[in-house]
């Protein structure tokens, strides 16, 4: 698992491309670590940009 594979993995889990299953296979790890990981890289609550 390195992080090219698993940001790759998340960013197609993020566009719905993928399922969380396939992109985990993609990622290299469990579905557990990916959504980990999923968490550690989503934007702080604080950090999403202002509807104008």
């Amino acid at each position: 698992m390195t992080s090219k594979s698993v940001s790759t993995a998340l960013t197609l889990y993020r566009s719905r491309t993928l399922t969380l299953e396939q992109a985990a296979t993609v990622g290299g790890c469990s579905t557990a670590q990916l959504e980990e990981s999923a968490r550690a890289f989503a934007p702080a609550a604080g950090d999403a940009p202002a509807d104008d």
